[in-house]
């Protein structure tokens, strides 16, 4: 196989090329620093790549493999992550300019486990600034593989572009309200939202602090899985992680879902948020299910449609966060950052109260429903990746005139909060495209610290189907 062929392959056949030695980490990373070469100038996936210490790392993984020190299916694996985690000796920016020469001394959680799995980090990717909206990035506006002149949602913009655009063969992106979700759909990955306390946040750079969740974006179901093992487990560095055992994630996609069953959440899948073209993809996901072999209904979440209003005030934590540059150089803060951080820094107390105690009742009907059923399923997003509007563009300006109904509550078209506010797993899985061919996602959730039932399901779904086979057109 030629070096220029490696980045096609998923992680996990990469995996298994370089346990059988077939493949080194060194061929694996100059491939994939020479794509980064060739297609980040017009991606913009990247902030910082760690090309001297990625060869060193490799280099390093070769010399292991070769004394019979194998560290597990990330072995060698170039990756990528989300530039809101710090990283020991390497700059991390969390996509802003006031944090452009920042070097930690430590690394995040997440990145020792990493490490420690033996995966090779390609560099920090770009991120909207804080992480805390989509469409401003001070470093350089992600594209869409997809095509070129849509953006890729937020706030994961690098992860997005850079793992569906073959520059890494998988990656970390954050979520809070959506920001893996969201791009995972838009750029047809796949991205998985953790239970809340999965995963450690300590060395994360926080936005809002009580939904932010880091997790993996990847191109397969499988890479997915594999990715979120090497980073899911108690830290107890960080006092919010469940001291819960961590299952085998590969070990659960059986893609066995008969007598499952699966929920509709009525709704949002069929309310005003939803682009019919989106309606139509997700619904014959959806049946697919249903062929093979889950029991599918509807069911009712009264709050769920409400979910980015509840969101809404409990982002008053993001500028509390940033209160110093708020008040003393509020002129150097993106002008989507500035309108929303002065607006949550102004609501009454009383508003975020309201707001938690709606997210304890939203919370009460996931879980409830879930008594009945065994995974959630809705739309990803309301309508797929917008087109790149002019510098300076507000945020709720952001998509064509067409879609504008579909814009709904919240961060543009994205239907995620559900998931968010509840604080239970959810991921997005490519279903199909749009009549621009623009990927669709379909949102799959489930109960709390049960990845492993939506991993199966969305592992299930994408056997059965063609479209993570696909690959963006020329010049990806």
């Amino acid at each position: 196989m030629e070096n220029g062929d490696l980045p096609y392959l998923s992680a996990t056949e990469l995996s298994g090329l370089i346990k059988s030695k077939e493949v080194s980490p060194v061929e694996a990373v100059e491939a994939y620093l020479d794509r980064i070469d060739r297609l980040d100038p017009t991606l913009h996936a990247y902030i910082t790549v760690t090309r001297d210490e990625a060869l060193q790392a490799a280099r390093e993984s070769e010399q292991a493999l070769a004394r019979g020190e194998y560290r597990g299916p990330m072995h060698g694996i170039p990756v990528a992550e989300k530039d809101q985690a710090y990283t020991k000796g390497i700059r991390t920016t969390i996509g802003s300019l006031f944090y452009k020469d920042f070097v930690p001394d430590i690394d995040a959680t997440v990145i020792e486990k990493l490490r420690s799995a033996g995966a090779i980090l390609l560099g920090k990717l770009n991120l909207a600034e804080f992480g805390t909206t989509g469409t401003v990035q001070p470093y350089g506006t992600a594209l869409n593989p997809w095509n070129l002149e849509y953006h890729t949602t937020g706030s994961s913009t690098g992860a997005a572009a850079g793992t569906s655009g073959f520059l890494c063969a998988t990656s970390l992106g954050e979520d809070t309200g959506g920001s893996i979700r969201g791009p995972a759909a838009a750029c047809g990955l796949v991205g998985l939202r953790p239970s809340w306390g999965r995963v450690s946040r300590y060395g994360v750079r926080p936005g809002v602090w009580s939904m932010d969740h880091m997790g993996p974006m990847s191109r397969t179901v499988e890479d997915c899985a594999m990715t979120m093992q090497a980073i899911a487990g108690h830290d107890p560095k960080a006092p919010y992680t469940w001291n819960t055992p961590v299952p085998d994630y590969r070990a659960a996609l059986s893609g066995d879902i008969k007598g499952l069953k699966v929920g509709v959440v009525k709704e949002v899948t069929d309310g005003e948020m939803i682009h019919p073209e989106v309606h139509e993809v997700v619904m014959k996901a959806v049946g697919v299910l249903g062929e093979l072999g889950a029991s599918v209904e509807e069911i009712s979440i009264p709050l769920s449609a409400e979910a980015w209003t509840i969101l809404g005030p409990i982002r008053i934590e993001a500028p509390l966060q940033y209160k110093d540059f708020l008040q003393n150089r509020l002129q150097e803060i993106g002008h989507d950052n500035q309108i929303a951080y002065l607006v949550n820094s102004i609501l009454p107390a009383q508003y975020y109260y309201k707001a938690q105690k709606l997210r304890t009742i939203l919370r009460n009907q996931v879980i409830e429903a879930l008594e009945k059923v065994d995974v959630w399923v809705m739309p990803t997003s309301g309508a797929t990746a917008g087109k790149i509007a002019p510098p300076g563009t507000p945020i709720n300006r952001i998509d064509s005139p067409e879609k504008a109904p579909f814009v709904g509550k919240g961060s543009a078209t994205l239907v995620t909060a559900m998931a968010s506010v509840s604080s239970t797993p959810a991921i997005s899985v490519p279903c199909g495209f749009n009549s621009q061919n623009l990927p669709v996602g379909l949102q799959i959730g489930g109960r709390n610290y049960d990845e492993s039932t939506v991993l199966n399901v969305a592992y299930a779904y994408e056997q059965a189907t063609p479209w993570h086979t696909m690959r963006p057109p020329p010049p990806i």
